[in-house]
C-alpha cells in the first residue's frame, strides 16, 4: 500500500512538471493556436518560443498569464507565408517538442568546434576572419554573424579539415585564438577584440545575444546606418500590483518575441504577464515583468538601461541591406573567396547565416555599401557574374517584411496606454482566449 502511494505521488510529480500543450486549428481564422499550460520556472518561456521560431514560424499574438507558480501561453502562429500550419509532422514536432522543454534540449553541434568572437565592425572584416580559418586548416560548417552599432559578434563551428575532426590540440588552438584576435582588434581595438573556443553545445542566437550584452553594443553609438527605424520602448511601474510593464512598438518581422525574451531573461527578469499583437507589418508588445527577488525596477537609471537593451536586441537582427543567398559545393576556403569578393567591390556584411548540408554551403548574406546604404544593383550583379550568377542570388525576404497594415486590425499606438490594471490585464487575456463575452 505504502508502495502504491509513493508511486501516485511520483506521477503526480511528474504531471505537474510537465507542460500540457494543446494545438487547435479550428479556433481562428488565419492562425494556428498552440496553447501551454505547465508550471513556472524561470527561463522555460523563452524555452517555450525558441521552439517555435526554431521552425521559423511567425507569432502573429501571444498571450502570457502566471500567478508565480504557474502559467498559460497562448501563441498564435502562421508560417513565414502566413499560412496555417496544416503538416501533422509540424504540428506533432510541437505538441511533443513543447511537451518536454522543461527537461531542456539544443540544437546538436557534437564533433564541432565553436569559435566566439567579439570585435569592431569594419569593411572586409569577415573576409580576414575566414582567410585565417582556411590559412588554419578549419573548415566552417556553421557559422553566425551580427553586427551592432559598431561591433561584431560570431558563433563559428568548424572542425579539422584534414581529419574531419573537432580541434582539439591545444597549441593549434592558441595559434587559432592568437590570429583571429589579432585580425579583431586592428589597429584601435586592443582592449575590447575577443576570442574563445570552446566544444560546449549551445543555442547558437541565444548565445550571440549573451556575447552582444556581455559587450555592452547598447551603450555604443552606431557608426553606420544599420536599421531604417528604432524601436519605441517605454517603462513604467505600477507598484500597487509591484510590476514593471514595458511597453514596445516596433516594426513587426520573424523571431521578434525570442529577441526580447532573450534580453530580459538574461537580465534576470520574470514574465508574469504579456500581450503581443501585430497588424500588418508592426507589433505591439506589453510585458508584466519583476526581478527575480519578486521586486519591480527600483530606479530611473535601470529603467534606461533595460529601453537601451531592449532596443539593442531588436537592432541586432534587424535586416539591413540586399539579402543574397549562396547555394554551391562546400570547399575549404570558400567562404574566404566569397567575402574576398565582397570586399573588393566594396560591400559589407552587416549579418551573415552559414551553413552545410551533405557537402553543400547554404550561406545567406545581409550587405550594404560602406556606410550602410543599399548597394547599386549593378554592383550586386558584378559580383554575382564573378561568384556565379547560379550560384549567388538575390533573394526577397519572406511575405512578413512586406505586408501591408490591415485594415481590420487595430494597433496601439506608439504612446499605448499601460494597462496598470492586473484586473484589466486578466480579462482582457481570457476574452482573448474566447473564455469570456466581454473584457470590460
Amino acid at each position: 500500500m505504502e508502495w502504491t502511494y509513493v508511486d501516485e505521488y511520483e506521477k503526480l510529480l511528474f504531471r505537474m512538471s510537465t507542460p500540457r500543450v494543446m494545438i487547435d486549428n479550428a479556433g481562428c481564422a488565419d492562425s494556428t493556436r498552440v496553447m501551454i499550460d505547465s508550471a513556472r520556472k524561470h527561463g522555460i518561456l523563452l524555452e517555450a518560443v525558441q521552439v517555435l521560431t526554431d521552425l521559423n514560424l511567425s507569432i502573429k499574438k501571444a498571450y502570457i498569464s502566471s500567478d508565480g507558480r504557474w502559467f498559460m501561453d497562448v501563441f498564435h502562429v502562421t508560417d513565414l507565408d502566413g499560412n496555417k500550419l496544416t503538416d501533422e509532422s509540424v504540428l506533432n514536432y510541437i505538441e511533443q517538442t513543447l511537451g518536454t522543454i522543461h527537461f531542456g534540449r539544443s540544437k546538436s553541434f557534437e564533433g564541432l568546434t565553436a569559435l566566439e568572437l567579439t570585435g569592431t565592425d569594419r569593411v572586409g572584416l569577415l573576409s580576414e576572419v575566414f582567410a585565417v580559418l582556411s590559412n588554419l586548416q578549419c573548415n566552417v560548417v556553421e557559422a553566425n554573424m551580427w553586427t551592432h552599432n559598431g561591433r561584431i559578434a560570431s558563433l563559428i563551428y568548424v572542425k579539422d579539415d584534414d581529419s574531419g575532426s573537432p580541434i582539439e590540440d591545444s597549441q593549434k588552438i592558441e595559434r587559432i585564438e592568437a590570429m583571429l584576435r589579432n585580425v579583431l582588434k586592428g589597429d584601435n581595438d586592443i582592449r575590447s577584440a575577443k576570442t574563445s573556443v570552446s566544444l560546449a553545445v549551445t543555442h547558437t542566437e541565444r548565445r550571440l545575444h549573451q556575447m552582444m550584452f556581455a559587450d555592452r553594443d547598447y551603450e555604443r553609438k552606431p557608426l553606420i546606418k544599420t536599421c531604417d527605424e528604432s524601436p519605441v520602448v517605454a517603462v513604467q511601474n505600477c507598484l500597487e500590483k509591484g510590476y514593471s510593464v514595458v511597453n514596445i512598438q516596433c516594426k513587426d518581422r520573424t523571431k521578434l518575441l525570442f529577441d526580447v525574451l532573450c534580453t530580459l531573461t538574461d537580465m534576470q527578469y520574470v514574465v508574469f504577464h504579456a500581450t503581443i499583437n501585430t497588424a500588418g507589418d508592426r507589433a505591439s508588445m506589453e510585458f508584466f515583468i519583476r526581478h527575480m527577488d519578486g521586486t519591480p525596477i527600483s530606479s530611473e537609471a535601470e529603467k534606461q538601461r533595460v529601453i537601451l537593451c531592449l532596443q539593442a536586441a531588436i537592432e541586432r537582427r534587424a535586416s539591413q541591406g540586399v539579402r543574397l543567398e549562396l547555394c554551391m559545393d562546400d570547399r575549404l576556403g570558400l567562404l574566404a573567396d566569397v567575402t574576398r569578393t565582397f570586399r573588393e567591390n566594396g560591400l559589407n556584411v552587416t549579418r551573415a547565416e552559414i551553413s552545410t548540408t551533405m557537402d553543400r554551403a547554404l550561406n545567406v548574406f545581409y550587405v550594404t555599401d560602406a556606410i550602410g546604404n543599399q548597394v547599386d544593383s549593378e554592383i550586386i550583379q558584378s559580383v554575382r557574374q564573378k561568384i556565379g550568377l547560379s550560384k549567388l542570388k538575390v533573394k526577397e525576404l519572406p511575405l512578413i517584411y512586406h505586408q501591408k497594415a490591415e485594415r481590420d486590425q487595430a494597433t496601439a499606438g506608439p504612446g499605448g496606454t499601460m494597462l496598470l490594471s492586473l484586473g484589466s490585464l486578466v480579462r482582457r487575456n481570457l476574452y482573448n482566449l474566447g473564455l469570456i463575452k466581454s473584457c470590460s
